[in-house]
């Protein structure tokens, strides 16, 4: 398979072990796609002047509250970044070297900002992949507290949580353990990904609906839904013999789905 350059350099970048892959570096070339042009050591460049400026304004004591209190001043105070809560599913928002150039984003990548810029002053923080909603957290044994970079960096703790998750869905929920759970690097990615997946699926921008569904399957390989996916925008963009095969890879992978009869039909109408 042939790949663009920033496809290329994205399949390098996550194909070493999790900790290793550079989310910001990985970020980039998901929005090299979109900018062919854009350079990523320039963005990158960016963080380590954030982080120099954030270090100048530190407390002498380095406490996490006082850490984050620090970096909310700097990031939302000074630099004026912001969820951008007129037009959330703007791609842009999902696009580092956009969130960066116009201070607006999504929860996701106004956590990475700030990941990457409290990583660069001693201050790891992991991604909270919470359902509906995008959090982080000191990476500090027994420090549960949690950011919430698309609004203001408010300081959460578990119950805020909860509570969050019942306004969310409108109607109590029960705070799981793996709500809360640190999120690999991959699956960072993925979840960037799949909300650019569907921002062009409701665009009807089946291409890069495409784009987004191949590079999924680059993080997870072999992922059922994904597989299935992909056949389905290769029919509607005319690519009849790939659709084949994801679909009939989907069906022998989860013969009993629930739209395994549908799936039949499709590929009865192709002859299949």
């Amino acid at each position: 398979m042939k790949f663009s350059s920033a496809r290329q350099y994205f399949y390098q970048e996550i194909h070493q072990p999790d900790e290793h892959i550079d989310l910001a570096k990985a970020a980039l070339y998901i929005a090299q796609e979109e900018y062919p042009y854009l350079e990523p050591e320039e963005y990158l460049n960016a963080f380590d002047t954030m982080a120099g400026e954030v270090q100048e304004r530190l407390p002498s004591s380095r406490y996490p509250l006082r850490l984050i209190q620090s970096l909310n001043q700097y990031f939302y105070d000074d630099l004026g970044f912001a969820g951008n809560k007129t037009d959330y599913y703007d791609p842009r928002n999902s696009f580092l070297n956009d969130v960066i150039d116009r201070r607006l984003g999504i929860p996701i990548t106004l956590a990475l900002v700030y990941l990457e810029v409290a990583h660069r002053i001693d201050f790891p923080m992991v991604g909270i992949g919470m359902p509906g909603h995008f959090l982080i957290r000191p990476d500090i044994p027994d420090v549960e507290i949690f950011v919430d970079a698309y609004n203001h960096g408010e300081v959460m703790f578990a119950q805020d949580c909860q509570e969050r998750l019942a306004q969310m869905f409108q109607q109590p929920v029960s705070l799981q353990p793996e709500y809360l759970a640190p999120v690999s690097k991959r699956q960072f990615l993925a979840r960037m990904l799949t909300n650019l997946k569907f921002i062009y699926l409701k665009q009807q921008d089946l291409e890069k609906t495409l784009a987004a569904v191949e590079r999924i399957l680059l993080l997870f390989p072999g992922v059922s839904l994904e597989v299935r996916d992909r056949g389905l925008l290769y029919y509607q963009l005319g690519n009849y013999p790939q659709a084949i095969e994801d679909l009939q890879t989907y069906l022998a992978k989860v013969p009993d789905a629930e739209d395994a009869m549908v799936i039949r039909r499709l590929l009865a109408d192709l002859g299949k």
